[in-house]
């Protein structure tokens, strides 16, 4: 249920928040470029603001348009900017010896995950193209092997899934359209249940709760985490409650139920653009 109702989450948030941005784009490319570009939804916006009389408010639209590409170029530069920046920290506490034998132990030798000198237990999932696991030498000091095999196989599924790129891209739906509240809404409950299912990876791979349970306790106990400046899926700083819930009864059905007010103001913003597309096309 959580795996249909994330894929949905997910493609509907990148199919609205994509076709707003393909319209701003070519938008903004026509007026550099000097192109015209017919049944562009931001130009039948312009044209029946003209009509009604509101031609000053094109100007508005402009800026909302520049903004937004603006901040959308932002987010992405400042991820990829402490992405980069993170992975060479870690690369200067890397323990070579426990990388190495965590690797030839949980994925075959291959370079999957990455063990750093660190007091502060530590496990997330990282990286767009091929993610990869890091884990502190303090939370191996901190859980038992059990515990730990149940950290990796959570993170395991974020690794196999590119759970790093999809949150990032919801991050970004939600943050660039503003003024679609549905998508901030969407991206919280994918959150979860991207979490929700790890677990559910997890439990099924040891056949048991315990060891998953135990070590999500004990990292909340001895930790208080400080959200990094880039999108990763991290082991314990996400939707704990929900996921204590699920660790207790596995079998309990979570409901997602839309938010009404937020619902009708998004369809509403929805039936504006598409009555002007509709009307320019008339």
């Amino acid at each position: 249920m959580y795996k249909r109702h994330s894929s949905i989450t997910l493609i509907v948030s990148l199919i609205i928040s994509g076709t707003i941005f393909l319209e701003m784009g070519l938008y903004f490319v026509a007026k550099i470029a000097g192109w015209t570009v017919q049944y562009n939804l931001v130009v039948v916006c312009h044209s029946w603001l003209r009509i009604i009389g509101l031609s000053s408010m094109g100007y508005i639209l402009d800026v909302l348009v520049g903004y937004t590409l603006i901040l959308t170029i932002w987010k992405i530069g400042s991820q990829f900017y402490h992405a980069i920046r993170m992975k060479k920290r870690f690369k200067q506490y890397r323990e070579n010896v426990l990388t190495l034998n965590m690797n030839c132990t949980y994925s075959q030798g291959k370079e999957v995950l990455l063990v750093i000198s660190h007091p502060t237990p530590l496990a997330l999932t990282m990286g767009f193209i091929k993610p990869k696991i890091v884990l502190s030498t303090g939370l191996m000091n901190l859980i038992s092997d059990e515990e730990l095999e149940a950290v990796i196989s959570h993170e395991m599924y974020h690794k196999e899934n590119r759970d790093p790129l999809k949150i990032f891209l919801m991050e970004l739906c939600s943050s660039t359209m503003w003024y679609i509240p549905i998508l901030d809404w969407c991206n919280q409950k994918y959150k979860i249940m991207k979490e929700l299912l790890a677990d559910e990876y997890a439990i099924k791979k040891q056949e048991t709760t315990v060891h998953l349970g135990s070590a999500l306790l004990k990292m909340l106990k001895v930790s208080k985490y400080e959200k990094m400046p880039f999108s990763y899926a991290s082991f314990a700083d996400t939707s704990v409650n929900y996921r204590i819930g699920f660790i207790l009864d596995p079998l309990r059905e979570i409901q997602w139920n839309l938010p009404v007010k937020i619902l009708l103001i998004s369809l509403a913003i929805f039936s504006f653009i598409c009555s002007l597309f509709i009307y320019a096309l008339a």
